[in-house]
C-alpha cells in the first residue's frame, strides 16, 4: 500500500494539480484554447523533441519502438472496430469510438508522467537521473508516431472517409515536430556543437516550460468540455484505452523482446487517457463531439487511478537488469 501511495503522491498528483490549475484559470478568465494549443504544437513540443533527441544517444532499440507504436495502433484499430460492429454503432459514432481508443495523450500526459516517474525513486542514483533521457526519448518516438496518425487517420475517421489525401499530407507537413526530429539527428552527427551556441539557452528555457504549459492547456480544454456521465459507450472506450491498452502493450513488448527502461516507459505510455485532439477533431468535423469530449474527460479522471497501478506493475514486469 505504501508504494501505491508514493506513486500517487509523487508521480500522479503533481500532474493533476497543474491540470486543475488550468481548469480553474479557464473558468475564471476564459482562456483561448487555440492559442495555447498553437504554443504547444508550434514551439514547446518541437523544441522539447529537438533537444531531447539532440542531447541523447539513440539506441538501436528505438527502431523497435517505432514498430511497436505502429502495431499498437493497428491492434487498437482492429479491436475498437470489432467492438463498434458488435454493438452496432452508426458510422459517426463508430469512427469517433475508434479515434478515442487508438489515439492517446502521449504529449500532455505521456511526457509529464514519464518525466516524473523516471526522475523519482527508485530511479535516482547518487542524486542523478540516469534513466530519464532514455525514457523520454522513447516517449518522444511514441509522441511523433501518434501525432502523424492522429492528423491523418484521425481526421479521415472523423470526416467519415471524406478527407482528401492531399489534406492529410498538408496536415503532416504542417507539424513542426516532424522537422525537428530529422534536424536534431542531422545536427547531432555534425562536427558543430549546438549546445555551445547562443541559441541553446533559449531552447533549454522553452524545453523546461513544455510540461507545465501542456498540462495547463489540458486543464483549459477539459474546462471547456461539455459532458455527462450517462453515456455507457464512453466507459467501454475507457476500459479499452486504460486497461486494454497496457495489456496489448505488454504482449507487443514481450514479442518484440523490449525490456528494461524502454519497456517500462512504453507500458506506462500505453495507459494514458484519450488524446484531447480527438475531441478537437470531432468538433471541427462535427463527428459526435459530445461523445468525444466525454471520453476525454472520463478517461482523464479514471487514469488518475489506473496509472498508479500500471506504474507499479511496470517495475515488476520489466525490472532494470
Amino acid at each position: 500500500m505504501q508504494i501505491f501511495l508514493y506513486i500517487l503522491i509523487n508521480n500522479i498528483l503533481p500532474i493533476f494539480i497543474l491540470i486543475f490549475l488550468g481548469y480553474i484559470l479557464d473558468k475564471k478568465f476564459e482562456l483561448n484554447i487555440y492559442t495555447l494549443s498553437k504554443l504547444n504544437f508550434y514551439i514547446f513540443v518541437p523544441i522539447f523533441a529537438f533537444i531531447q533527441l539532440y542531447s541523447t544517444k539513440l539506441p538501436k532499440e528505438m527502431l523497435k519502438v517505432v514498430i511497436y507504436a505502429i502495431l499498437l495502433l493497428l491492434l487498437n484499430y482492429i479491436i475498437s472496430t470489432l467492438v463498434a460492429n458488435l454493438l452496432k454503432f452508426d458510422l459517426p459514432l463508430k469512427n469517433a469510438f475508434k479515434n478515442s481508443v487508438m489515439f492517446y495523450n502521449s504529449g500532455n500526459i505521456g511526457i509529464p508522467i514519464i518525466t516524473l516517474v523516471f526522475s523519482s525513486a527508485p530511479f535516482i542514483i547518487s542524486g542523478k537521473t540516469p534513466y530519464l533521457n532514455l525514457a523520454l526519448t522513447t516517449q518522444i518516438v511514441i509522441l511523433v508516431t501518434q501525432n502523424i496518425f492522429t492528423n491523418t487517420l484521425g481526421f479521415f475517421n472523423a470526416s467519415q472517409g471524406s478527407m482528401h489525401w492531399k489534406d492529410s499530407i498538408k496536415s503532416i507537413l504542417g507539424m513542426p515536430t516532424i522537422y525537428a526530429i530529422p534536424l536534431a539527428i542531422i545536427l547531432k552527427n555534425s562536427p558543430y556543437n549546438l549546445s555551445e551556441s547562443p541559441i541553446w539557452p533559449a531552447l533549454v528555457y522553452a524545453k523546461e516550460g513544455m510540461i507545465s504549459l501542456a498540462l495547463i492547456t489540458l486543464g483549459v480544454q477539459l474546462s471547456k468540455t461539455k459532458f455527462n456521465f450517462k453515456n455507457s459507450y464512453a466507459y467501454i472506450s475507457n476500459v479499452l484505452r486504460l486497461i486494454g491498452g497496457p495489456i496489448i502493450a505488454y504482449i507487443l513488448i514481450t514479442l518484440l523482446n523490449i525490456n528494461g527502461i524502454t519497456a517500462q516507459a512504453l507500458i506506462i505510455s500505453s495507459s494514458v487517457p484519450t488524446a484531447v485532439n480527438t475531441a478537437l477533431i470531432a468538433v471541427e468535423r462535427n463527428n459526435r463531439p459530445d461523445f468525444a469530449s466525454q471520453v476525454v474527460m472520463t478517461s482523464t479522471l479514471f487514469s488518475s487511478i489506473t496509472l498508479v497501478f500500471v506504474v507499479y506493475i511496470s517495475r515488476i514486469l520489466f525490472p532494470i537488469i
